[in-house]
């Protein structure tokens, strides 16, 4: 029997997080240094998958299955295409800087109003959404996709609730309550959709007889599997509904804000950045994979919802006082990007939407740590409290900068090359939608260069006078996000290599070819 190099991917960082969790209370550096070694090592993992997949195989590699749960039909298969690959690499190589960052983010405070911050609990619940992402990404089987995509709600709970941004204005009774607020919205929002995708996961298997993705693709293909188009849609509906929610998409997006404005920049960073991307990845995986009829069917209202997020979103966020809800909004036009992509039906937006997702946690972790480190020093998260930034901390400012340039896409930076992508992709076949789209990269710029104008330029404000540039732990932290943004900017081949056959594959799965160019004949 081969090793299970894929359970061991997930199942790391789950026994890094229990062994992290146990170390005795008063030990609490050696409880971040056993959950940033565990990360580390979960990464070398993930290059081993990487290593191991061959982009021109089949298209689900590394393969397990077994019995699990026999009388409902349930195995444990695991399988990834190129798509899960990206994403399984993304989730491993963020995790560690999200830790580095989050270094002193759970220590306990010294005011007496304060409560007990367990740092122990704080690391292991980030390795333990590490290990439900990355078997999310591998599930084959639907119902263990489920249980995964339902169980990730359980940790990121208690990282908004109970390890909430320091920089609050106002009391520590109001920050407390703000906080619960964000964590019990999101666990709402989030379960709700669960709910409404478990209805469909039963009627997936009261229709189909079993979960496993891969049998139930190959009984449509060979016509054993005769789904009314009635029973596809609602099902499509069920499932969308969860993976809308997750995204998010508008008009389920309002938990994030809160969600990322209550959160420690290293968490608003695990959402975002890696969380948030299991439902734009589940939309190509199961959606378009179970459901191929009812996606197309679906794709001008899905499409039409896109265009609202990106434009919503970029709005927002340009009128935005608060640094990280400012990020927090961008984002949700950066998925409505990702998801216009996938709903474009072409093999350019399907791959630049994929590309986008790995890109867009790049360029996010970048801005929103480096937006963190600058908002525990300054002790705010308002723009208006900052100004001239850049002649006290110049290192600081510069990748602030790269972070928001590759926010709004700027040629070079690899975020460029995924919008080109879904926009060629949706100008192809919805051209006034890729003319729409295009307004929220103006828009972009807008509330990026604002942003660093109010913060980075100007004259010096006092309370910023005495800031300090970025330290070396932090410096590790940003330098190696700023030489991928740029390395991938420059060279995005590896990841085009890589997905492109898996985007071939779901292009084929809806039925789907590309727009033939329209060409007018020489005179």
């Amino acid at each position: 029997m081969s090793f299970p190099l894929l359970t061991a991917t997930a199942a790391l960082p789950a026994v890094g997080a229990i062994a992290t969790a146990a170390v005795p209370a008063a030990r609490r550096s050696a409880a971040k240094w056993l959950a940033l070694l565990v990360s580390l090592a979960t990464l070398a993992l993930a290059v081993t998958v990487l290593v191991r997949f061959d982009p021109d195989g089949d298209r689900y590699q590394l393969t397990e299955s077994r019995a699990w749960i026999a009388d409902f039909g349930v195995r444990y298969e695991l399988g990834v295409d190129g798509i899960g690959v990206a994403l399984i690499g993304l989730t491993a190589l963020l995790i560690p800087f999200i830790i580095l960052a989050g270094w002193h983010d759970a220590d306990p405070l010294e005011t007496k109003s304060s409560r007990w911050r367990p740092t122990q609990g704080f690391f292991a619940l980030i390795l333990a959404v590490e290990a439900m992402v990355i078997i999310s990404f591998e599930a084959t089987d639907v119902f263990l996709f489920y249980i995964f995509f339902e169980a990730m709600l359980i940790p990121m709970y208690f990282l908004i609730g109970g390890f909430g941004d320091r920089a609050h204005a106002g009391s520590d009774e109001n920050a407390s309550a703000q906080r619960s607020y964000a964590a019990v919205k999101f666990l709402l929002y989030n379960l709700v959709g669960g709910l409404i995708m478990l209805a469909a996961v039963i009627g997936l298997y009261v229709v189909a007889g079993n979960f496993s993705l891969q049998e139930i693709a190959e009984a449509r293909a060979n016509g054993t599997l005769d789904m009314a188009t009635s029973t596809e849609r609602w099902l499509f509906l069920g499932f969308f509904f969860a993976f809308a929610v997750k995204a998010p998409l508008w008009p389920l997006h309002t938990w994030l804000p809160n969600a990322m404005g209550e959160s420690t920049a290293p968490v608003a960073v695990l959402i975002t950045a890696v969380v948030d991307k299991v439902g734009t990845f589940a939309m190509l995986r199961f959606c378009l994979g179970l459901f191929p009829g009812a996606s197309k069917w679906a794709t001008p209202v899905i499409v039409v919802l896109a265009l609202i997020s990106i434009i919503y979103g970029a709005l927002l966020a340009v009128g935005q006082r608060d640094m990280k809800r400012l990020v927090a909004y961008a984002s949700i036009s950066h998925f409505g990007f990702i998801v216009l992509g996938i709903f474009a039906m072409t093999s350019q937006g399907q791959s630049g939407a994929t590309l986008y997702m790995v890109n867009h946690g790049i360029s996010t972790a970048a801005l929103m740590l480096v937006a963190g480190f600058l908002i525990s020093r300054r002790g705010s998260r308002l723009i208006a409290d900052y100004g001239g930034v850049q002649k006290v901390a110049p290192v600081l400012a510069g990748t602030f900068l790269i972070g928001g340039l590759a926010t709004l896409s700027l040629p070079g930076l690899a975020p460029f090359v995924s919008e080109f992508l879904v926009l060629v992709g949706a100008f192809a076949r919805y051209p006034v939608a890729g003319i729409v789209a295009t307004l929220g990269i103006v828009l972009a710029a807008l509330y990026t260069l604002v942003l660093y104008q109010r913060t980075m330029t100007g004259p010096v404000k006092p309370e910023v006078s005495a800031m300090p540039d970025l330290r070396v732990r932090e410096l590790l932290v940003v330098a190696p996000l700023i030489a991928l943004l740029i390395g991938l900017g420059v060279y995005p081949k590896p990841l085009t290599e890589l997905v492109n056959p898996a985007v071939k594959h779901t292009m084929s799965d809806v039925q789907q070819k590309d727009p033939e160019p329209e060409v007018e004949a020489a005179k």
